[in-house]
């Protein structure tokens, strides 16, 4: 295909304006194939609406989970500095150290689950500026966080599972829901790493008062990326786009990668159809953000780790749709009566 990589935000902004739409072709495929399966239509639930979805996406039918694979992207905030968490900016270093030892949680999950890992840090030496005082990125840092969240995707992943790792991103997120849907900053802060009491109504004035200083200057949902996003949320966005190009499926994980993505449904309606939500955050953001997106998560296990382990976890269930669609076997293969009608 030819060269995509977007170089600008406006190329961002071009390339969202003509992205595809599902394969009708593989979605008849998938709903001529599914009632005539062993078993009373509908009786698989969400698993049936799963394989159709999969086919959509990876424009092929019968839909496949052979290759899934998930990338963690990590950024440093210059928020972080304020004391919105409860662990120190150099945590996200130590904690990147420790994903490429193979010591996170994450790196278990996609051993069980058989899912590629690849972490990418992100300038972790350049925080990106307080943005209560600055924009948080200028267009050219903002642009290549982008790309190369963008560069990551390749069209042989069956699943795209996407996470961060950033000491202060869940302030930066709860900015951009803030920015992007309104409500109270109260509303969408939570806990992150585990402040509270004083410390919680410290980062949602934080947040209110950053959103005050940006909103009414932003252009549009990718300028209030620039100004309110991390490189790691910027680099989500990217992936999210190249795998809409590219018709490879993604499993948000919690909310912080769901607020990145959100930036792109704000630009343009649609843009997260390719997606599904892996689980629902305990973040109390995470649960109103999935409400105004119209997404339900795939689990709810009151996770909130992050580096995505809820979207890892829910591979298992592609797997299951897919296998059970494409696996099973028909009523006239089986020699089963089918459903009188």
């Amino acid at each position: 295909m030819p060269e995509l990589t977007p170089k600008t935000l406006d190329d961002v902004r071009r390339l969202l304006k003509d992205i595809p739409s599902p394969d009708e072709a593989a979605i008849s495929h998938a709903r001529e194939r599914e009632p005539r399966l062993t078993k009373p239509q509908g009786s698989l639930g969400r698993l049936e609406r799963l394989s159709e979805w999969l086919s959509a996406w990876q424009g092929r039918h019968p839909p496949r989970i052979q290759y899934p694979f998930a990338c963690v992207f990590a950024g440093n905030h210059g928020v972080a500095r304020r004391g919105v968490s409860a662990f120190p900016p150099e945590v996200t270093a130590q904690m990147v150290a420790n994903f490429e030892a193979g010591g996170a949680a994450v790196n278990q999950l996609c051993t069980a689950f058989g899912v590629g890992l690849r972490v990418e840090a992100i300038t972790l030496e350049r925080p990106t500026h307080d943005f209560t005082q600055a924009p948080a990125m200028s267009e050219a840092e903002c642009a290549e966080a982008v790309a190369l969240g963008f560069s990551v995707v390749n069209k042989d992943m069956d699943v795209l599972c996407l996470g961060e790792m950033g000491i202060g991103n869940t302030t930066s997120a709860a900015a951009l829901c803030h920015a992007l849907h309104g409500a109270a900053a109260l509303d969408w802060t939570g806990p992150g790493t585990g402040i509270e009491g004083e410390a919680l109504a410290k980062k949602a004035a934080i947040i209110d008062m950053a959103v005050a200083l940006h909103l009414d200057a932003a252009t549009d949902a990718i300028d209030i990326l620039r100004r309110l996003g991390g490189r790691e949320l910027a680099a989500i966005v990217g992936a999210v786009l190249a795998a809409r190009l590219k018709r490879v499926p993604v499993l948000l994980d919690g909310y912080v990668c769901t607020a990145a993505a959100a930036v792109l449904e704000a630009q343009k309606q649609g843009a997260l159809d390719h997606c599904q939500v892996g689980h629902v955050s305990a973040e109390p953001g995470h649960h109103r953000l999935l409400k105004r997106l119209d997404k339900t998560a795939l689990l709810n296990l009151d996770m909130r780790l992050g580096e995505a382990s809820g979207a890892v976890l829910a591979v298992e269930l592609l797997k299951a749709a897919a296998a059970c669609h494409g696996g099973m076997a028909t009523f006239s293969e089986a020699g089963v009566s089918a459903r009188k009608d």
